[in-house]
Parts: C-alpha cells; sequence; structure tokens
C-alpha cells in the first residue's frame, strides 16, 4: 500500500509506530547535519526528519526534494523536541527510513500558503493549485458538510431527491437562459434550466408529496460577488401546504445545518411584511443584527424653506447613537459615500444632539433649535446621538439610506461576523411594473399564486395584488425564497395574461403545464436556497466563489480552461450554425 495513516492522524499515543505517509512537500528545512520536511496532504501536516548521520544518502535525497514534491515515506514515529502546539501534529515527528519520490513538480507560480503571494488572476489559472491551500481546502469541505447536513435533515422529513431535466426548453421572465443548439434539430436550441421549477410543479401533479434536489442552475447574468453564471440550488417542494408549513419546515432545517456546522443555535426567525422591510429599512433583504430603523419625517420638516426637503417625495433618516462626537472630517466622508454614483444620494443632513443638552445642524438657518430637537424627539434620540437624513426621490432615497445604515452598521461594529440573525419577508407584490417596457412582470415567477382575497385584482388593479411568497433572510443575505404555487388552469392563465401572454403563446412556452393541473394537481409550494451563498455566510466570507471548486472570474470566464472558447467551423456546420 502506499500509505498507513494521514499527516494529520500521528499524534504522541503512536510513538515508535512504523508508518508509511504520502503527500506534498510543503516546504524544507536545511540545518546542515539534519533535514526537516514539513509533509502535506489533505488532511493535515507532518514533520519529517532526515538525518545526515544515520543515512547521508537519503539525507542528501530530502535536500534536492522541491516544494509540492509529490513522495511515499517510511520511517517510525517519535517525539517531537521543539512541539509546535498549533499543529495537530505538532507532538510528533517522522523519522525517515526511506524515501520514494512519486511525482516531481515545476516550481508552482505562487506558495501554496495561507498567506499566499498569488494574485487572484493567477490563483484562478492554477486553481487546482489553489486548491491545496487551507482556507480553499477547509472551504470545500464545509460545503459537503452543510449539503450532507441538508440532505439528512430533508431525508429524515420524508422528502425524496429526484433529478430533472437539464437540457430544456427555453421560457420568457427571469434572467438570460444561456442555450444549446440542437444537432438533429438544426434551428433549435434547448435552455439550460435557471431553476427546476416547472418540473418540481409537475412533480407534485405525480403524487411525490415531498421532493428536493441539490441542482445546478444557469443564468446569463451579469457577475457579482454573490453570483456565478452556473450556481447550486437546494430546492425543494411540498404537496398539500400553506405558507406556515413550508416556512416551519425550512426554518427547522436552516436552524439544524447551523447547529450540526457552525455549533450556533439560531433564535426563531420573526416574520415581516415586505412593506415594512422597505418602511424601516430600505431593502428586502434587512440586517436585524442591530436597530437604526428608518424613521419617516416628511411631514414634520416641509413647509420651512429648505428646498432640499420641501421638494422631496420623503425625508428619512437614521439615529446613530452615541456619534454625536464625529468629527467633520468624519461627517463629509459619509456624505461622499452616499454620493458614491453606485449610491445615488445628493447629499446628507446631520443633526448633533450634544451630551450637553445644545443642537448642532448643517440646516441651523432653516430650523430652530427647538424644530431641530423636535426631529430628535421623532428618531426617540438621547443626548450623545447623531441624526442622519437624506431626502429625494422615495425609491432611491430608501436605497440610498439603506446602504448608509449598513455602512454605519460597519463602522459602529455592529454586524458582528458571528452572530446570526435570520428572517423571513413575507407578502410581497405579485407583480412590478416596468416604465421602460411598459407592462407588469413577476416579481418572483410566473407560478407564484396570489393571496386568495386578491384573485380578483389581477384583472384590475395589478399592482394591489399581493403574493403567497416569501425569502429567507439571514444578516442581510437571501439565501432562500419561494412560494405557494398556482395549481389551477383558470388562475395560472389570468396571470399570463397580465404579463402579456396570449393565450397561444401561454400555451406554447407552458401548455404542458396548464395541462397537468386539470389531472388533479394538488394545493403545492416550495423554496430554493442558495447553496452557495448559504456556505459563505455559514463560512464568515462576501463571495461565493471561495466554496465553488472551479468556478468564473468576474468576466465569466474559466481561465484555467480559457473557456468559453471558438469552435470550429465543422462543429458549427454540425450544428446548422452559419456564420460569415
Amino acid at each position: 500500500m502506499y500509505r498507513n495513516t494521514t499527516c494529520g492522524a500521528l499524534t504522541l499515543s503512536d510513538e515508535g509506530k512504523a508508518v508509511k505517509l504520502c503527500g506534498w512537500v510543503q516546504r524544507s528545512r536545511d540545518l546542515g547535519g539534519m533535514t526537516f520536511v514539513d509533509l502535506r496532504d489533505r488532511y493535515g501536516l507532518t514533520q519529517l526528519v532526515f538525518n545526515m548521520d544515520t543515512d547521508a544518502a537519503l539525507c542528501q535525497a530530502a535536500r534536492e526534494l522541491g516544494r509540492e514534491y509529490v513522495i511515499q515515506v517510511s520511517g517510525k514515529v517519535a517525539e517531537r523536541s521543539n512541539k509546535n502546539p498549533n499543529l495537530p501534529t505538532g507532538d510528533i515527528e517522522i523519522l525517515v527510513s526511506e524515501l520514494n519520490i512519486l511525482n516531481p513538480s515545476l516550481t508552482p507560480p505562487f506558495t501554496i500558503e495561507d498567506d499566499t503571494d498569488g494574485g487572484e488572476e493567477i490563483r484562478m489559472q492554477y486553481r487546482y493549485l489553489d486548491l491545496r491551500r487551507n482556507m480553499l481546502k477547509n472551504n470545500i469541505t464545509l460545503r459537503h458538510r452543510i449539503t450532507k447536513a441538508v440532505r439528512d435533515y430533508l431525508d429524515g422529513q420524508g422528502f425524496i431527491e429526484i433529478e430533472t431535466p437539464v437540457l430544456i426548453k427555453s421560457t420568457p421572465e427571469g434572467a438570460r437562459d444561456f442555450v444549446v443548439p440542437s444537432r438533429v434539430h438544426h434551428g433549435e436550441f434547448y435552455a439550460l434550466p435557471q431553476s427546476p421549477q416547472t418540473f418540481k410543479q409537475l412533480l407534485m401533479v405525480s403524487g411525490f408529496d415531498k421532493y428536493f434536489q441539490i441542482v445546478k442552475c444557469f443564468r446569463d447574468e451579469d457577475l457579482r460577488a454573490d453570483r456565478q453564471p452556473e450556481f447550486t440550488q437546494i430546492d425543494c417542494e411540498m404537496s398539500f401546504v400553506e405558507e406556515a408549513d413550508v416556512l416551519e419546515t425550512f426554518e427547522g432545517m436552516t436552524k439544524d445545518v447551523f447547529q450540526k456546522i457552525a455549533g450556533v443555535s439560531l433564535q426563531d426567525f420573526p416574520r415581516m411584511s415586505y412593506e415594512e422591510a422597505m418602511a424601516n429599512y430600505g431593502s428586502d433583504k434587512p440586517d436585524i443584527r442591530f436597530g437604526m430603523t428608518f424613521v419617516n419625517i416628511t411631514d414634520q420638516v416641509q413647509g420651512k424653506g429648505f428646498n432640499v426637503f420641501d421638494q422631496a417625495a420623503i425625508v428619512a433618516g437614521i439615529c446613530a447613537e452615541g456619534c454625536a462626537e464625529y468629527s467633520r472630517k468624519q461627517i463629509d466622508a459619509l456624505t461622499d459615500f452616499v454620493k458614491r454614483p453606485q449610491i445615488g444620494a445628493k447629499g446628507l443632513v446631520y443633526i448633533k444632539l450634544n451630551p450637553d443638552g445644545s443642537v448642532k445642524s448643517s440646516i441651523d438657518k432653516f430650523y430652530t433649535a427647538d424644530e431641530l430637537k423636535a426631529i430628535g424627539d421623532a428618531f426617540q434620540a438621547k443626548p450623545g446621538d447623531l441624526l442622519l437624513i437624506l431626502a429625494g426621490d422615495k425609491e432611491q432615497t430608501l436605497n440610498a439610506l439603506s446602504e448608509l445604515r449598513l455602512e454605519m452598521g460597519n463602522r459602529l461594529g455592529l454586524r458582528k461576523p458571528d452572530e446570526f440573525k435570520g428572517l423571513w419577508v413575507v407578502d410581497f407584490p405579485l407583480f412590478a411594473y416596468s416604465e421602460e417596457e411598459g407592462r407588469w412582470h413577476s416579481r418572483h415567477h410566473p407560478f407564484t399564486s396570489p393571496k386568495k382575497s386578491d384573485e380578483a385584482l389581477i384583472d384590475t388593479d395589478p399592482g394591489a395584488v399581493m403574493a403567497n411568497a416569501y425569502d429567507l433572510v439571514i444578516n442581510g443575505n437571501e439565501i432562500a425564497g419561494g412560494s405557494i404555487r398556482i395549481h389551477d388552469r383558470q388562475v395560472q392563465e389570468k396571470v399570463f395574461s397580465c404579463l402579456g401572454m396570449s393565450e397561444q403563446e401561454a400555451e406554447d412556452q407552458f401548455g404542458f403545464l396548464m395541462g397537468a393541473f386539470e389531472y388533479g394537481a394538488p394545493p403545492h409550494g416550495g423554496l430554493a436556497f442558495g447553496l452557495d451563498r448559504l456556505c459563505a455566510i455559514i463560512g464568515g466570507t462576501e463571495s461565493i466563489r471561495d466554496f465553488i471548486a472551479f468556478p468564473k472570474n468576474n468576466a465569466a470566464r474559466d481561465t484555467m480552461l480559457d473557456s468559453p472558447s471558438v469552435i470550429s467551423p465543422e462543429q458549427l456546420k454540425e450544428l446548422g450554425i452559419k456564420t460569415e
């Protein structure tokens, strides 16, 4: 056998034992009569000792080992004289009696260390080397443990894991599809699934009752830290359920995963309406680890001659407790922050409620001290607090104030990485109107059911229709979203009509689903977790790329494979694709 133990397994209890180890050379140190080599595998690091006095030839061979050489050694476990308390194997070392080089290595383009000297692009190009580093190795292992915990929980709840097709039909709505040309049917294309949505609904019609799948999904959209063109969902569906049943099941799963993987006991998730989330946090995915909720003071401050407020659709702000001593430089930095193009505020108004009871503000000439104190009362502010206020168009102002709130949370240390708070955001509008296109869109997807009491409004007042939809948010990140689905053909047809689809278009695109509804479709609903995002939250990082073995870069390229790439004229001809 190549080995009888691993580089992370040996302790003092193994002293004197004859062992065989295999792995990669992490580093070596030549100390004259002794050579020390750190050997690494997936399980850990073990120090090897080569003694010139015992075997000069063997010691010389060890000195010629390069970084990342793959080797096999035999030897005996001995107690280490200079123990390393930071290493699980730091009490022992291996007195090597035999060395075999299984494969030499070129000098790596960057050091395979926790604090590597390699930039992101070079590490993405040599991802197979980057994955040898502890950080990424541990992230991929964490991902495995999370998926196992998910499967164990859902299996215990009676869910069945079922695979659905990857080559499907392109449909409207949502993000752009990735398409695959058909060789057999020239001029026709498959699409890669953005989600298994219609298939899981059909599985409910089929009577499977509880389905799940850990599945690859594909969206041709611009990348961000939490997006990739291909990503993984924990996709779930249940029959004969209402919203409360789904929320209870998957709140339980989330708590179970956090407890098993992170040792964290999550508190019960509050439920917050979409309207409340937008009014108090300016976001449908609020971070509730800290307060600093919005206070709308529009009526209170208008009509005083300050045009910025008088002409605004909304005037609102936050109270930063204990920040009245902020310097002008600090406030200017916050002003610059909200005026950044990606945030878009035109300026920032501040009111300082000084500890001595006095008030200092950037709008002193328009408001008396008593009026400024009254504004402070509206915020329930105390002496020593700082009010930060924005004004303007409603949507843009709430968005900018949301970003300012998160920034203040970061500056004040209120967004603690080891604290996790979840909530359900519920009662979303079913539709959103696009001024640019002049038509209604689904806020989630066109299979989301309206509230029963609002069905009649679909034809007359679509903007007032509320959805049986819900999102699970943890620490300001949406990690799951879903809905109770439509299971009635007539209701589905009404929704398609509201979205601007003709009867023929609806039949061409989704006739298979509406036809299935006529064969005894049960009430059903579900949701999908973003597995990559869930891993990143539990792992304590912003980027999902660190938890994907072979991700794409910011340009949606795989620099390791040099993909996407051109294909040959012969392949294009075979697919019936003409080029100029």
